[in-house]
């Protein structure tokens, strides 16, 4: 048998990027079949359709198959890609609201949002996991950039699986770094260390030179109007933060800006986004991505994913950012929580290199949202109250007991119909 990708959410919006990735990367990553595996047969067949027309043009000579059997997809895959996003965007939507009631941050993978997040999709993607395990190849690869991807990897690895997570988000730094010290993007070898949307850019190394320093003393304050935290924090530091970092360092503007209602919440922008976007998919003239989808979000997906699945099939020894067990690499963290830092990438998986200690301000911050991951995770897979409330407590975006009580009832009841170990009739 031939080399087959399975996409888990195949109907998503973005499947056209990932799409023309793998295109793009043929030469490392000869795929016989890629599947999409959607359970709205309605979006699968526009996007399958969109997805068709992109491959046809550029005469790509595998097969492409559109499923809601999941069974019939994962049968003899060797690379299970999972996208997808329990309840849809109007859980989102809730992610992104229903936390400001109790005056916390409204985000859909950070603070009380992103937990909710974490418990609809947790169970959902173990679930993917293990049955991949039964129907894929032996030495299949479970590839996942599903939200929140440190609390979902952290739960396939901590249950034994093979896997890897992915963020898009050091290769936009990088692009942004290689602009502006006016080099090539591959020409640029960021340290780029911490956990999934918990990360900074530590050292810029071009040619064996760290040019960070000399870059944020020049460019920090362009630097923080493209990321939206003020070029003073980033001299600060010494380092460039994640643009999700601005929801820990600057918590009281951003949430008076979300409760302003001087502009629609994410979730809305991206429906109506998505809504224009399936419409153009529908067109069976299209045969390339709209410009549109660079709105959705997700820069540089395509070259993400496809750049990680080709140098695990190929061995080609590819750096990139990925989301794994620290093993060591950081050592402010245990061995077995998952971090997202740089790594060698060959068939046998990730290899990261050792990496210097946080400093203070960064170190009290990822041990306390580990802390947080860790019981998001027990609370997922056990449906454990107790630890659902310990998790939003020690979660840095909630502020207190009081808060945390009372936005756990609202976010299990909120949810409760993805959430049945929560509701189980002795609960």
């Amino acid at each position: 048998m031939g080399l087959k990708i399975a996409v888990v959410g195949g109907g998503s919006t973005y499947t056209p990027e990932l799409v023309e990735g793998f295109s793009a990367h043929r030469n490392r990553l000869p795929v016989d079949e890629l599947v999409l595996l959607d359970v709205n047969q309605e979006r699968l067949e526009l996007v399958g359709g969109l997805a068709g027309r992109i491959l046809k043009k550029r005469q790509w000579p595998g097969i492409l198959t559109l499923t809601t059997d999941r069974d019939q997809a994962l049968d003899g895959a060797s690379f299970v890609v999972i996208q997808l996003r329990v309840g849809g965007q109007h859980a989102r939507l809730l992610d992104e609201t229903l936390p400001l009631e109790f005056g916390c941050i409204g985000q859909e993978t950070t603070g009380p949002g992103g937990f909710a997040k974490a418990l609809r999709t947790v169970p959902v993607v173990l679930d993917i996991a293990e049955e991949a395990v039964r129907r894929c190849t032996k030495d299949a690869w479970i590839i996942d950039f599903t939200n929140p991807v440190g609390i979902v990897m952290q739960a396939l690895l901590d249950e034994g699986h093979r896997a890897i997570g992915l963020c898009n988000s050091a290769m936009g730094f990088q692009r942004m770094v290689a602009r502006l010290l006016e080099v090539r993007p591959k020409e640029v070898a960021l340290e780029h260390v911490g956990l999934n949307h918990l990360t900074w850019e530590r050292a810029a190394h071009v040619e064996g030179k760290d040019r960070l320093p000399e870059l944020i003393d020049r460019s920090g304050d362009e630097i923080g109007r493209e990321i939206g935290i003020p070029g003073e924090l980033i001299r600060l530091l010494g380092a460039i933060p994640s643009y999700y970092l601005r929801y820990y360092y600057l918590t009281d503007e951003v949430l008076a800006e979300q409760l302003s209602g001087t502009k629609r919440s994410r979730a809305e922008e991206v429906m109506a986004i998505e809504r224009t976007l399936l419409g153009m998919y529908a067109d069976p003239r299209l045969d390339e991505k709209p410009a549109l989808l660079e709105q959705r979000g997700g820069a540089f997906y395509s070259e993400a994913a496809a750049q990680l699945i080709a140098s695990l099939h190929a061995g080609t020894a590819d750096v990139q950012a990925v989301d794994i067990r620290n093993a060591g690499t950081i050592p402010d963290l245990p061995d077995d929580a998952v971090v997202e830092i740089p790594a060698r990438i060959d068939r046998q998986g990730a290899h990261p290199a050792p990496l210097g200690p946080l400093a203070p301000e960064l170190a009290g911050l990822v041990q306390q949202v580990k802390a947080y991951e860790r019981l998001a995770v027990k609370a997922a897979i056990d449906g454990d109250r107790a630890a659902a409330l310990k998790a939003l407590l020690a979660n840095p975006l909630v502020p207190g007991y009081r808060a945390a009580d009372g936005l756990l009832h609202a976010l299990l009841e909120a949810n409760r119909s993805h959430l049945p170990r929560f509701f189980t009739t002795a609960g």
